[in-house]
């Protein structure tokens, strides 16, 4: 995702200890993620980032919605978003870490771009599937589904009949 402007944090400046920022999140952020799915949306990032003399820790949180299709009837819909992740940056010239929370950087870096990392956070707590809260999918869509839908027979399937004589009879 292309890092965009309104998320960059300039550090130097600031004392060591705790800093709060907040990022307002509208359609311009979601069409920039580069998802087809997001049609726009409205969020709120709250960080807090802790500057130490090697060390900057971002908590992120995230709380809104995002505007996308429903995964059921296809009509658009708000899906809710909330979520929390804590990004770790070393000031260090080399990158000696396995570990995904912890990011080196430059140690001459004055500032730092938090875009990507809250389009991460809203990404790793989206759920899997988009749905419209039950009984607010498209009545249309909902009576369509409804005439194709297989109802599974009650009772066992006759097939498995003949095996359940053979396994009594061996038994």
């Amino acid at each position: 995702m292309e890092a965009l402007p309104e998320h960059t944090i300039a550090f130097s400046g600031l004392k060591d200890g705790t800093h709060a920022f907040d990022f307002v999140l509208g359609p311009s952020f979601f069409t920039a993620t580069g998802v087809e799915d997001f049609m726009g949306g409205q969020a709120n990032a709250h960080v807090v980032l802790e500057k130490s003399s090697h060390l900057l820790v971002a908590r992120i949180h995230v709380e809104g919605h995002i505007d996308m299709l429903c995964d059921h009837c296809n009509a658009p819909m708000q899906q809710a978003i909330k979520g929390d992740q804590r990004q770790v940056f070393k000031l260090s010239p080399e990158n000696v870490s396995d570990d995904d929370e912890l990011v080196s950087i430059d140690p001459d870096a004055h500032e730092i771009n938090l875009t990507h990392y809250i389009f991460e956070c809203i990404s790793l707590n989206l759920p899997y599937r988009h749905v419209h809260p039950a009984g607010q999918c498209d009545p249309e869509v909902e009576n369509a589904l409804n005439k194709v839908l297989v109802h599974p027979e009650n009772g066992p399937d006759p097939r498995w009949a003949a095996l359940n004589k053979l396994k009594k009879k061996n038994a």
